[in-house]
């Protein structure tokens, strides 16, 4: 009679493998759908962290406004991007002259045309700086690039004929009563 029950080693090991190897693939899928889902819902802003909620009223803070950014704060790089000498010089004179921070005077390091009045280049941190030169340019063309300073790079083009007169300050007619916190 023929055992039917009896099988060699070598088969039930190769079953045992391929059954773990089996196990171990559906371990690593199911892993990955759990990964992909979970960034998924955190892009989607399902999960992860709560916006913050401020305990106090923005009226009861005493620091409402930061101070208001002054020529002197803002250090300004002028650059020629003309033909014409001695203009990126004229220029820094001047906005010393209207008290902003002079640094480097030359022509320009990139070598670009500007067809313009002027391009303001400046970084993420320059952009109030850049801000406050553009009172007094026209038609200007701002630049945002990766520097890490709040330095401002003015480069005078082609149209470039004078620079504007400071703004009158805003002066705050009456200050508001501030509520009991």
């Amino acid at each position: 009679m023929v055992d039917y029950l009896h099988e060699s080693a070598a088969s039930i090991y190769r079953r045992r493998r391929r059954r773990r190897a089996e196990a171990s693939l559906a371990f690593v899928i199911m892993l990955l759908i759990v990964t992909i889902v979970y960034s998924g819902s955190y892009v989607q802003g399902w999960i992860g962290a709560a916006d913050a909620k401020s305990v106090t009223s923005a009226s009861c803070s005493k620091d409402t406004a930061p101070p208001p950014l002054t020529p002197r704060d803002v250090r300004v790089n002028v650059y020629n991007g003309t033909g014409h000498p001695g203009l990126a010089a004229a220029v820094a004179a001047a906005l010393d002259k209207q008290g902003f921070n002079i640094g480097i005077v030359d022509n320009d390091p990139l070598h670009r045309n500007i067809p313009g009045v002027a391009e303001i280049r400046s970084g993420d941190s320059g952009q109030d700086g850049a801000n406050l030169v553009a009172q007094r340019l026209s038609r200007v063309v701002f630049v945002l690039d990766y520097r890490m300073d709040a330095s401002v790079d003015v480069v005078l083009g082609k149209r470039y004929k004078v620079l504007k007169a400071p703004p009158k300050p805003a002066h705050a007619k009456e200050k508001k009563a501030v509520p009991p916190c």
